[in-house]
């Protein structure tokens, strides 16, 4: 599999340091098979993610979001979906969450839906019991761990 990437903060030597190949927006949208977004939310990030970018997906293609919902412009998403442009979508971050109960993601066949909790398995539920409950009795002990300042 070749991965390609782009950012406005990429440079092709940190895109190559990551064994990426380093791509213009549009390129990425429009070769790839999968397109994740793995940004922060801010002015410059909200909403990169529209009709221009998902009308350049291949109709074969997924698009992945874990980051932050108001990433996509949920209105276009919903759009290219349900005309069945892409193949599908897969998120985990919505403009509103919960994810309202008449939001059009729920009946969506080529949605795939999860409530913010895409990154748990059970090593990591494993690992969040165990630092809480090590946390707990260090600080009942009078030895904190973990603190944050």
């Amino acid at each position: 599999m070749e991965t390609v990437a782009w950012s406005q903060n990429l440079n092709r030597e940190n895109a190559e340091q990551a064994g990426v190949r380093l791509v213009g927006k549009e390129e990425l949208f429009r070769v790839s098979d999968v397109v994740t977004l793995h940004l922060v939310l801010s002015r410059r990030t909200r909403g990169i993610v529209g009709a221009p970018e998902l009308n350049l997906m291949k109709p074969s293609a997924w698009l992945v979001n874990t980051s932050r919902g108001p990433l996509i412009q949920e209105a276009a998403l919903v759009d290219v979906l349900q005309k069945r442009r892409i193949a599908g979508a897969a998120l985990d971050v919505y403009d509103a969450e919960p994810l309202p109960p008449d939001h059009p993601f729920r009946v969506l066949d080529n949605m795939v839906a999860t409530p913010h909790v895409g990154f748990v398995t059970r090593d990591t539920y494993e690992t969040f019991y165990r630092d809480t409950v090590e946390n707990i009795a260090a600080w009942l002990d009078g030895h904190p761990l973990r603190v944050a300042w």
